[in-house]
């Protein structure tokens, strides 16, 4: 698209009745191009982004007025430390460069340390390649670079960019333009933006809850290059690259699946049996091989592992398939494998990106057996006549935690993926949450389920807030993987008893409505809550604390986790 068809699809897709994501771009060049094309990446992707520039080369000045963010952005450029450094570098005399090296240290500290309390930190790594391309021998620009690269990785609490990628992939002669950049500082093209706000995009998706969790294969063609029903078990072809890749990610929780027209026989004798492969029974969490429609395959996929269709990546290599599920399930985001195969390895490491996970926690590293047992228990509750007597035949134990500091990657990832069970639907980077557990005036309650299939791992979350005797439920969330069990009931007797112990005399709360969380749409309801305000968007309730009655779920025992 051109520059201008971006300035006009992005004013289209500009919502003001939904809440805005606010993007600050900080630089020491001219970005004017970057807000509208990084507006426009988030918006068709369901993000209502309103980026904000700051001043030209006024970084740490704009770090403090913009701290309060969503997100904060910075394009900071080796050449203009100083005006012209690209040439001067090599003119400069030791101390002259020391000094250039310790202001802009001094300068990364007074940015971070006005940042400290920002949710969402992104800063591109130094890059000397644009003017260095052609030179072979390492040189001045290279060693600040270089130095200065190492005191940005020393840093915590910060996204690093590695532009240096994004300058290769659509090279340098397309990224720049050396007329403006000598003008004006203007450095970067507008291919330059597209590219980088593509590369970027995973960091803005994770942060609102839209990176996707469970990847599905076809298999003929698509693990394998032949057709197993025609060509036979000997005569596939594994494709061990891509295999080699879809257990990386089992590996770090996403969900692999099959939904293939075979039969399922055929199949499992080469998940279990064939030499060549990579991707075994044990790291497929759900199979749906059988001759039925792939869409109501793909249905059935997300019903039983409780997620949206939107969380699926589908991967075909049928024309007809994709373009199928492309009609029939927009949501899903449908890939066709490359008719030249040796394409469909770079696709699969660009499908990577969709499930872009910064930091695996236990429950990651677990999720394929955790998901197992939980298809394992929808199985059994579906013979089940009395509910209740199966509940208490489950062995289920809560044990609950307060502001765990071991647990803010867990805690964070939960805010960003649970959609059905979250009541407000709040989005918190790793930052915000340490911010909440160092906070005298919040409570971070997480808990973690077990049962006789056995670790649910940590599961539900409360963000409760202290005004004098007023309490505040700012976040009340759980993991899909534990609904159905009464466990709600108990996490609010839980919450109840850590409010209380904080001297609160009443409990406020919300539910939020979101195309997602209908089923709590009546949870404080259940809860004895009282509404006191009720909107299309909107419900409001209140709670005296000393009014609060539980249920009788003996069955499910709790204890401390400290």
């Amino acid at each position: 698209m051109k520059y201008s068809e971006i300035i006009k699809e992005n004013k289209k897709l500009e919502n003001n009745s939904s809440h805005k994501y606010k993007i600050a771009i900080l630089s020491n060049i001219m970005v004017h191009q970057s807000k509208e094309i990084c507006e426009y990446t988030l918006r068709k992707d369901g993000i209502n982004a309103e980026v904000i520039l700051g001043d030209y080369d006024n970084v740490v000045q704009d770090s403090k007025k913009f701290r309060d963010a969503n997100a904060v952005l910075i394009f900071w450029e080796i050449y203009n430390l100083i005006d012209n450094l690209e040439h001067r570098a090599e003119l400069l005399s030791e101390n002259e460069l020391q000094a250039i090296v310790d202001r802009a240290k001094l300068e990364i500290d007074m940015v971070l340390q006005n940042l400290k309390d920002s949710s969402l930190i992104i800063i591109n790594r130094f890059s000397s390649l644009i003017f260095n391309q052609q030179t072979l021998a390492q040189n001045r620009l290279d060693i600040l670079t270089d130095q200065l690269n190492s005191y940005l990785e020393s840093k915590n609490g910060i996204v690093l960019v590695y532009i240096d990628k994004v300058l290769a992939n659509i090279s340098i002669q397309k990224a720049i333009d050396l007329r403006y950049y000598y003008s004006s500082k203007t450095l970067y093209s507008i291919e330059f933006y597209k590219r980088y706000f593509k590369h970027i995009k995973p960091l803005f998706m994770n942060a609102n809850g839209k990176i996707k969790k469970a990847l599905i294969f076809d298999c003929d063609n698509t693990l394998w290059e032949g057709i197993l029903g025609e060509d036979g078990f000997s005569n596939i072809k594994i494709y061990k690259d891509i295999q080699s890749l879809a257990v990386a990610l089992a590996r770090r929780g996403v969900i692999i699946g099959l939904c293939s027209k075979n039969n399922p026989q055929d199949v499992d004798e080469v998940l279990l049996n064939h030499p060549d492969m990579i991707l075994k029974d044990e790291h497929i969490v759900i199979k749906k091989v059988n001759w039925k429609n792939k869409a109501s395959n793909l249905r059935a996929i997300a019903k039983e592992l409780n997620i949206g269709l939107d969380s699926l990546v589908f991967v075909d290599d049928s024309d007809f398939e994709i373009n199928l599920i492309k009609d029939e399930l927009p949501m899903v985001e449908s890939l066709q494998v490359p008719k030249r195969k040796y394409e469909y390895s770079m696709m699969m490491r660009n499908i990577l990106n969709f499930f872009y996970n910064p930091s695996a926690t236990r429950e990651d590293l677990e999720k394929v057996a955790m998901y197992k047992s939980q298809l394992q228990r929808a199985k059994e509750e579906e013979s089940i006549t009395d509910i209740e007597e199966y509940l208490k035949s489950l062995g289920l134990n809560i044990t609950y935690f307060i502001d765990d500091i071991n647990q803010v990657d867990r805690i964070s990832q939960m805010t960003q993926k649970t959609n059905q069970f979250n009541l407000t639907t709040k989005r918190y980077t790793v930052t915000d949450i340490k911010s909440f557990i160092s906070d005298l005036h919040r409570s971070v309650i997480s808990i973690a389920v077990s049962d006789k299939y056995g670790d649910s791992g940590v599961v539900g979350l409360a963000i409760i807030e202290y005004h004098n005797d007023l309490a505040t439920i700012d976040t009340l969330l759980m993991s899909c993987r534990v609904l159905g069990r009464n466990i709600e009931y108990r996490f609010m007797d839980i919450i109840i008893d850590v409010v209380s112990k904080k001297r609160a005399s009443k409990i406020l709360a919300s539910y939020i409505k979101t195309p997602k969380n209908e089923q709590v749409a009546d949870l404080y309801d259940r809860c004895g809550f009282e509404v006191v305000k009720k909107t299309a968007t909107q419900n409001k309730y209140q709670l005296i604390c000393k009014e609060y009655k539980t249920k009788e779920l003996s069955y499910i025992g709790v204890k401390d986790g400290k």
